[in-house]
Protein backbone atom coordinates (compact mmCIF):
# COMPACT_ATOMS: atom_id res chain seq x y z
CA UNK A 1 0.00 0.00 0.00
CA UNK A 2 2.83 2.47 0.75
CA UNK A 3 4.57 1.18 -2.73
CA UNK A 4 1.36 2.54 -4.17
CA UNK A 5 0.82 5.59 -2.48
CA UNK A 6 4.22 6.46 -2.74
CA UNK A 7 4.19 5.71 -6.80
CA UNK A 8 1.26 7.95 -7.39
CA UNK A 9 2.50 10.78 -5.43
CA UNK A 10 5.38 10.68 -7.91
CA UNK A 11 3.95 10.77 -10.72
CA UNK A 12 1.31 13.44 -9.13
CA UNK A 13 4.76 15.96 -8.63
CA UNK A 14 6.55 14.79 -12.07
CA UNK A 15 3.06 16.40 -14.06
CA UNK A 16 2.95 19.23 -11.85
CA UNK A 17 6.98 19.94 -12.01
CA UNK A 18 6.25 19.26 -16.00
CA UNK A 19 3.45 21.34 -16.68
CA UNK A 20 4.61 24.43 -14.63
CA UNK A 21 8.09 24.24 -16.21
CA UNK A 22 6.44 24.42 -19.72
CA UNK A 23 5.80 27.78 -20.22
CA UNK A 24 9.03 29.65 -19.97
CA UNK A 25 12.03 29.03 -22.00
CA UNK A 26 9.74 26.69 -24.42
CA UNK A 27 10.33 26.50 -28.29
CA UNK A 28 7.63 27.92 -29.36
CA UNK A 29 5.83 29.58 -33.14
CA UNK A 30 4.22 33.21 -33.20
CA UNK A 31 2.40 35.47 -35.81
CA UNK A 32 5.31 37.22 -38.30
CA UNK A 33 4.65 40.59 -37.90
CA UNK A 34 7.77 42.22 -38.75
CA UNK A 35 7.82 42.60 -41.77
CA UNK A 36 5.33 45.49 -41.06
CA UNK A 37 6.33 49.51 -41.44
CA UNK A 38 6.97 50.99 -38.02
CA UNK A 39 8.21 53.72 -36.01
CA UNK A 40 9.73 53.86 -32.54
CA UNK A 41 11.30 55.68 -29.96
CA UNK A 42 14.79 53.92 -28.93
CA UNK A 43 17.80 54.07 -26.43
CA UNK A 44 20.99 52.48 -27.04
CA UNK A 45 23.96 51.24 -25.10
CA UNK A 46 26.84 50.41 -26.89
CA UNK A 47 30.06 49.72 -24.11
CA UNK A 48 30.04 53.36 -23.01
CA UNK A 49 28.15 55.22 -25.16
CA UNK A 50 24.08 56.06 -25.06
CA UNK A 51 22.56 57.39 -27.33
CA UNK A 52 18.77 57.92 -27.78
CA UNK A 53 16.51 59.09 -30.84
CA UNK A 54 13.73 57.61 -33.30
CA UNK A 55 13.99 54.54 -35.77
CA UNK A 56 11.86 53.95 -39.36
CA UNK A 57 11.68 51.18 -40.95
CA UNK A 58 9.83 51.69 -44.34
CA UNK A 59 10.28 48.16 -45.59
CA UNK A 60 12.89 45.66 -46.29
CA UNK A 61 16.22 47.11 -46.48
CA UNK A 62 14.76 50.78 -45.85
CA UNK A 63 15.33 52.30 -42.31
CA UNK A 64 15.74 55.67 -40.89
CA UNK A 65 17.40 56.59 -37.74
CA UNK A 66 17.43 60.26 -36.70
CA UNK A 67 19.72 60.77 -33.39
CA UNK A 68 18.64 63.20 -30.16
CA UNK A 69 21.46 62.31 -27.87
CA UNK A 70 24.64 62.08 -27.25
CA UNK A 71 25.94 65.60 -28.52
CA UNK A 72 27.98 64.20 -30.81
CA UNK A 73 25.49 62.73 -32.90
CA UNK A 74 22.28 65.22 -32.05
CA UNK A 75 20.80 65.95 -35.33
CA UNK A 76 22.24 63.58 -37.39
CA UNK A 77 20.26 61.39 -39.82
CA UNK A 78 21.68 57.93 -41.05
CA UNK A 79 19.79 56.69 -44.17
CA UNK A 80 19.77 52.46 -44.33
CA UNK A 81 18.96 51.95 -48.16
CA UNK A 82 19.95 49.27 -50.31
CA UNK A 83 23.09 48.02 -48.73
CA UNK A 84 23.92 52.41 -48.78
CA UNK A 85 24.32 54.25 -45.45
CA UNK A 86 24.17 58.29 -46.11
CA UNK A 87 24.02 60.52 -43.31
CA UNK A 88 22.34 64.08 -43.25
CA UNK A 89 22.77 66.42 -40.50
CA UNK A 90 20.34 69.69 -41.14
CA UNK A 91 19.81 69.27 -44.88
CA UNK A 92 23.53 68.57 -45.93
CA UNK A 93 24.78 65.44 -46.84
CA UNK A 94 28.00 63.61 -46.13
CA UNK A 95 29.90 60.33 -45.20
CA UNK A 96 29.23 59.16 -42.34
CA UNK A 97 31.31 60.86 -39.83
CA UNK A 98 33.96 58.38 -37.41
CA UNK A 99 31.74 59.34 -34.09
CA UNK A 100 28.46 57.32 -35.98
CA UNK A 101 30.52 54.71 -37.26
CA UNK A 102 30.15 51.89 -34.57
CA UNK A 103 26.35 52.89 -33.78
CA UNK A 104 26.18 52.63 -37.43
CA UNK A 105 27.76 48.55 -37.55
CA UNK A 106 25.38 47.87 -34.59
CA UNK A 107 22.27 49.68 -36.49
CA UNK A 108 23.44 47.64 -39.68
CA UNK A 109 23.50 43.96 -37.31
CA UNK A 110 20.16 45.15 -35.65
CA UNK A 111 18.45 45.87 -39.47
CA UNK A 112 20.12 42.18 -41.18
CA UNK A 113 18.30 40.74 -37.71
CA UNK A 114 14.42 42.43 -38.11
CA UNK A 115 14.73 41.90 -42.18
CA UNK A 116 15.47 38.39 -41.88
CA UNK A 117 13.41 37.57 -39.45
CA UNK A 118 10.72 39.80 -41.12
CA UNK A 119 10.92 36.65 -44.38
CA UNK A 120 9.52 33.91 -42.44
CA UNK A 121 6.21 32.89 -42.70
CA UNK A 122 6.65 32.54 -38.82
CA UNK A 123 8.63 33.03 -35.96
CA UNK A 124 10.61 30.25 -33.41
CA UNK A 125 11.52 31.42 -30.60
CA UNK A 126 11.06 31.30 -26.49
CA UNK A 127 8.48 32.53 -24.39
CA UNK A 128 10.98 34.31 -21.61
CA UNK A 129 8.83 36.52 -18.61
CA UNK A 130 6.03 38.48 -20.88
CA UNK A 131 8.56 38.33 -23.83
CA UNK A 132 8.78 36.84 -27.26
CA UNK A 133 12.83 36.22 -27.73
CA UNK A 134 14.48 35.01 -31.18
CA UNK A 135 18.16 33.99 -30.77
CA UNK A 136 20.25 33.99 -33.58
CA UNK A 137 24.00 34.46 -35.49
CA UNK A 138 24.75 37.50 -37.54
CA UNK A 139 28.86 37.89 -38.81
CA UNK A 140 28.90 40.60 -36.03
CA UNK A 141 28.07 38.10 -33.26
CA UNK A 142 25.26 36.41 -31.76
CA UNK A 143 21.73 38.42 -30.71
CA UNK A 144 18.71 38.26 -29.09
CA UNK A 145 15.42 39.92 -30.67
CA UNK A 146 12.84 40.58 -28.61
CA UNK A 147 9.12 40.89 -29.25
CA UNK A 148 6.39 42.19 -26.82
CA UNK A 149 3.08 40.07 -26.38
CA UNK A 150 1.83 42.58 -29.47
CA UNK A 151 4.29 41.65 -32.01
CA UNK A 152 6.50 44.70 -31.66
CA UNK A 153 9.91 44.92 -31.34
CA UNK A 154 10.57 45.31 -28.30
CA UNK A 155 15.01 44.82 -28.12
CA UNK A 156 17.70 44.07 -29.44
CA UNK A 157 20.80 42.49 -27.37
CA UNK A 158 24.50 41.55 -28.97
CA UNK A 159 26.37 40.80 -25.77
CA UNK A 160 29.72 40.12 -27.29
CA UNK A 161 29.40 43.80 -29.13
CA UNK A 162 27.93 45.08 -25.18
CA UNK A 163 24.69 46.18 -27.30
CA UNK A 164 21.66 46.61 -26.10
CA UNK A 165 18.50 48.38 -27.78
CA UNK A 166 14.88 49.08 -26.35
CA UNK A 167 12.13 50.22 -28.13
CA UNK A 168 9.26 52.26 -26.91
CA UNK A 169 6.17 53.83 -28.75
CA UNK A 170 6.25 51.42 -31.28
CA UNK A 171 3.74 53.04 -34.22
CA UNK A 172 3.02 50.90 -36.85
CA UNK A 173 2.73 52.85 -40.25
CA UNK A 174 -0.11 51.85 -42.39
CA UNK A 175 1.00 54.57 -45.17
CA UNK A 176 4.26 53.10 -45.67
CA UNK A 177 4.71 50.48 -47.52
CA UNK A 178 5.96 47.05 -45.66
CA UNK A 179 8.20 44.71 -47.02
CA UNK A 180 8.64 43.38 -50.52
CA UNK A 181 7.06 46.71 -51.58
CA UNK A 182 8.54 50.37 -52.80
CA UNK A 183 8.28 52.82 -49.63
CA UNK A 184 5.76 55.23 -49.91
CA UNK A 185 8.14 57.57 -48.46
CA UNK A 186 10.86 58.59 -51.30
CA UNK A 187 13.84 58.37 -50.36
CA UNK A 188 16.27 60.57 -52.80
CA UNK A 189 19.46 59.37 -53.74
CA UNK A 190 22.70 61.13 -52.80
CA UNK A 191 25.47 62.21 -55.07
CA UNK A 192 27.56 64.19 -52.80
CA UNK A 193 29.75 63.43 -50.40
CA UNK A 194 31.80 65.51 -48.23
CA UNK A 195 34.31 64.05 -45.51
CA UNK A 196 33.64 66.10 -42.81
CA UNK A 197 32.93 65.67 -39.11
CA UNK A 198 29.94 66.53 -37.35
CA UNK A 199 29.76 69.65 -35.09
CA UNK A 200 26.87 70.99 -32.78
CA UNK A 201 28.52 74.30 -31.44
Amino acid sequence: MKKLITSVFFIISLLCMTACSTPLGRNSVRENKLGSAFSSTFKMTLDKLNAEGTITRLGDGEWITEFESPNTLSGVKLTFSGGIVTADYKGLTFSVPKSALPVKAMLSNLIEAVDTNSRESELLGKENEGKFEINGSLEGGNYTLSLSNDGNISSFDMPNNLLHITFTNVQNKEGIASSGTEPSTSITPYTTTIDKAVTTG
